[in-house]
Parts: structure tokens; sequence; C-alpha cells
């Protein structure tokens, strides 16, 4: 029951959401018992946003939400991996980007929760 969701100013096409969707599912594998058939993906895009009060460059905010937790090392994992798809697809460098992990055990679905 992964949720990665995206927040950027830059304009996302179609194609680069696609392009992004498809990335963001093979990554999520890294995270141990997690894959792309229960992610679930959100990408906004052309959102007004400011880093260190700068607004004309590429910019984004990635929440990457799981059920249960994972371990530090699988996280920073993870990070190794989504910094370079963001740069590729959207053009976003690394030092224009925060990811920020949570993890829970309440999740619902399917009217119930696990």
């Amino acid at each position: 029951m992964p949720f990665i969701s995206t927040k950027t100013n830059v304009n996302v096409s179609k194609e680069k959401e696609i392009e992004l969707k498809e990335k963001l599912g093979q990554a999520i594998s890294i995270i141990p018992g997690k894959s792309e058939n229960w992610l679930m993906v959100a990408i906004e895009g052309d959102v007004p946003m400011y880093f260190q009060g700068d607004d004309s460059k590429p910019v984004a905010f990635v929440e990457v939400k799981i059920f249960g937790n994972a371990p530090s090392d699988v996280y920073s994992n993870m990070t190794k991996e989504l910094f370079p798809i963001y740069n590729e697809v959207l053009g976003i460098p690394a030092d224009r980007m925060y990811i920020r992990y949570f993890g829970s055990a309440d999740w619902g679905w399917n009217g119930n929760n696990f």
C-alpha cells in the first residue's frame, strides 16, 4: 500500500506523467514487500512553489507513504533512486527537492483496515 505524491512547479505533460509513474513503479520495489501492484501515484504539476525564496527554477516535494515501516537504510536507498528519476524526467536537480517518508500501520482499503 505505498503512495507517492509529487508536487512540483514544473509543467508535467501526459507523456512525462506516464514516464514518471512507470519509473516510480519500478523504484518502489526497493522497499521490501512493496510493488507497483499496490502503488498509488499522484502528480501535481504547475503548483506555485518557492524554494529559498525563488520560484523561477524547477522544484519538487515528494512524499512516500507506506503501510508499515522500513529501516532508514532502505529509505536512503530509495532516496538515491528517486533523485535521478526526477532529474531525468522533469529536470529537477537534487538540491531543489525534498523527499519525506511516512510509515503507518493504519491503512484502510476495500471497506476495512489492514
